[in-house]
């Protein structure tokens, strides 16, 4: 480490960590092996909502510059990040977390395995995310349904959702399993399963088995075509998930909700 650094005495460092300069590593704080943090970040900042709970990095993780993570906070193996990322106290999050630059985290929030943030999205306090899901870049979530007031809804987003560029989510909504949620769109509603949605306020399109793109060759769910962007290790339980979104596409067929096209989400 440079003499730049400052590690407090009380953090745990793994072996063949590389920590860059002018970077704080505080007390309570656990960094697994061959983590890689650069210049210019805070891990482990001191919070009394975090009543005493470390912070603990995954090994293998990579967090890049300008990055600082709030004391509490536990995250799996292959951690990532871009730059200038802020995640608060007491989040937990599985294995191949990826944080787009920009993006922040604002506490208490849980995240599943392989999931996906691009830049400058922002997650509410609380919200609670699923296995392999997407949120492309400006995502917002918001809780607050009567702002400012001490209130929180949180938004919850199943496995394998996409959300994409530009959605805005709106307090206490419910994305379903397997669902899309076109761009720019302004989800006031529950999205049910395998349901495709778009606008302001999101109204359905179509479901999951028939969301085709004749121009690209492409065809819903993606693993279908994106399958090799991830490692071997997250196969099982992609598998396992695919399976789930496969058997929801079949039920709604054989016996179809009572939400359609065009109805509002």
């Amino acid at each position: 480490m440079s003499s730049l650094t400052k590690i407090a005495p009380g953090a745990r460092i793994g072996r063949n960590v590389e920590i860059g300069d002018f970077t704080i590593v505080h007390d309570d704080v656990v960094i697994g092996d061959g983590c890689k943090i650069d210049s210019h970040c805070v891990i482990g900042y001191p919070n009394l909502m975090a009543q005493g709970r470390p912070l603990v990095i995954g090994a293998n993780s990579t967090i890049r510059s300008h990055s600082v993570f709030y004391q509490g906070s536990t995250f799996g193996e292959g951690l990532a990040t871009g730059h200038g990322v802020l995640v608060r106290e007491n989040t937990t999050a599985g294995r191949g977390l990826r944080i787009g630059s920009n993006s922040d985290i604002e506490g208490d929030a849980v995240f599943g395995d392989w999931v996906r943030l691009h830049s400058e999205v922002h997650v509410g306090k609380g919200a609670k995310i699923g296995h392999f899901v997407w949120l492309y870049p400006r995502v917002q979530f918001t809780n607050d349904p009567f702002p400012p007031s001490h209130l929180c809804l949180e938004v919850a987003i199943d496995d394998m959702a996409v959300i994409a560029t530009g959605v805005l989510l709106m307090p206490g909504v419910h994305v379903g399993l397997g669902a899309f949620v076109g761009a720019g769109s302004v989800v006031r509603a529950d999205v049910p399963d395998i349901h495709c949605v778009t606008g302001d306020p999101a109204r359905t399109f179509t479901t999951l088995d028939r969301f085709v793109s004749f121009e690209y060759g492409l065809k819903a769910p993606w693993p279908r075509h994106f399958r090799d962007a991830y490692p071997e290790t997250s196969y099982a339980l992609m598998d396992e998930v695919t399976g789930r979104v496969h058997a929801a596409i079949a039920a709604y067929r054989a016996y179809p909700a009572s939400a359609g096209e065009g109805q509002r989400c």
